[in-house]
């Protein structure tokens, strides 16, 4: 999934009278893979002796009970849009352990009629019969973690599956009943060329998912390759990679939606686009982080979780298995709704900035026409959207709206 950044800082007016409360997903966190991928800088941990799979359901429920307490009145008659079960590998937790899950989630949270409920998988971990299994538990959409089509590529990024293999698991996902999933590819791998990664692309329009997400891989800090780093292309290599790949998509019906997603009509990612518009989301999990907005008192909070497994079973529910809480500052509120909303390649309605932040539109005025003289953001004012040189660029341009001087910075998923 997409990674963005963050700035949490206790000071400020947090009196937002134009909030309005957004949307509410929720995302799961399961930890552990069966190794780690060089290139991994997510909360994921190996497999040693086994999964606690009973012990970690248990301290899911009891974590989201304790979420549940805190927030009251915030999440009063508010329903789940989607669910996201994000990792790590959920897909080394058996049928019965998600659908425990998903009915524990049920029995303390309304659900959305149509709610989208996503199980990330590993190629390498997945069989038919899970796949069923999965389906009666309730979750009706797939992301298949596939990243090339390439053994050669697959085992320089330290996969466990090969290409047979997911070629394989989407066949049996589409025969389990599964009529909506994902593949996530990456591109600007060690030793790929334009050639290779447009092979990469017609190898998964071929098996017809309804959604691709296609990102460049990055060497994030504390990974393998950033002690050990592979040579990769160049930024122009890797520019034309991306555009030749979003040609051919849009030839075979997928539309760009956002920086790195495409999909076919109606079948966008809910969980993702309720981040993209900084909606609301409660994270369980180790790690997991949440985020939530109390349209009553005018203000937005994050929350994370005890990060290592071992803490997180020991105290998940208890006050200490809540690793930080903030509440967001109004002087930040413009980056942490412009580095999720930029992202997406129609933009979003003007009025929308103040609904999620409850700020005016003051609050940006002198950044967007900095950005706009920059050729950057769109000259319309009723839509906030990146120009194409701005979607090149968008590090730069979310850039611009951190507060001055500001140098703290964070990750949480996406």
């Amino acid at each position: 999934m997409p990674r963005v950044f963050y700035a949490v800082r206790q000071r400020g007016d947090y009196n937002n009278p134009m909030l309005i409360a957004p949307p509410l997903s929720l995302y799961i966190h399961i930890p552990w893979c069966v190794k780690k991928c060089p290139y991994c800088d997510f909360n994921s941990h190996a497999q040693v002796d086994g999964i606690p799979q009973e012990a970690y359901v248990t301290a899911l429920l009891a974590d989201l009970d304790r979420d549940i307490a805190d927030y009251g009145a915030a999440l009063g008659g508010r329903a789940l849009h989607s669910i996201f079960f994000g990792g790590g590998t959920p897909s080394l937790f058996s049928p019965d352990s998600i659908a425990r899950i998903l009915d524990g989630v049920k029995h303390r949270l309304d659900f959305n009629s149509g709610i989208e409920i996503t199980l990330e998988t590993n190629p390498g971990t997945v069989e038919h019969g899970r796949l069923d299994g999965y389906l009666a538990a309730g979750v009706n959409r797939i992301s298949f973690g596939v990243q090339s089509f390439d053994d050669d590529k697959l085992r320089r990024l330290g996969r466990i599956h090969s290409a047979s293999d997911a070629a394989r698991v989407v066949g049996e996902a589409r025969a389990a009943g599964f009529d909506n999933f994902n593949i996530d590819l990456m591109y600007a791998l060690p030793g790929q060329d334009l050639a290779g990664a447009a092979r990469d692309i017609e190898q998964a329009i071929a098996l017809a998912p309804t959604h691709i997400s296609h990102y460049q891989l990055t060497i994030e800090p504390n990974t393998a390759f950033a002690s050990r780093p592979p040579t990769l292309p160049d930024s122009d290599a890797a520019w034309d990679m991306q555009e030749h790949s979003q040609h051919l998509l849009a030839e075979a019906g997928y539309s760009q939606y956002e920086i790195s997603a495409y999909a076919k009509p109606d079948r966008r990612s809910q969980h993702n686009l309720n981040y993209w518009h900084f909606g609301d989301y409660l994270g369980i999990g180790a790690g997991a982080h949440g985020k939530l907005t109390d349209a009553a008192t005018g203000s937005i909070r994050r929350r994370a979780k005890q990060r290592t497994p071992r803490a997180y079973l020991q105290h998940a529910g208890q006050s200490r298995g809540i690793a930080s809480e903030a509440t967001l500052a109004n002087i930040d509120l413009p980056f942490e709704y412009m580095m999720n909303a930029l992202r997406l390649v129609d933009g979003v309605p003007m009025g929308e900035f103040a609904q999620r932040t409850g700020l005016g539109p003051e609050a940006i005025a002198d950044t967007l026409a900095r950005a706009r003289a920059q050729g950057w953001i769109d000259n319309d004012s009723a839509i906030l959207r990146t120009t194409e040189t701005g979607q090149r660029f968008l590090n730069d341009v979310i850039a611009l709206f951190l507060p001055a001087g500001d140098g703290e910075s964070g990750r949480r998923h996406a």
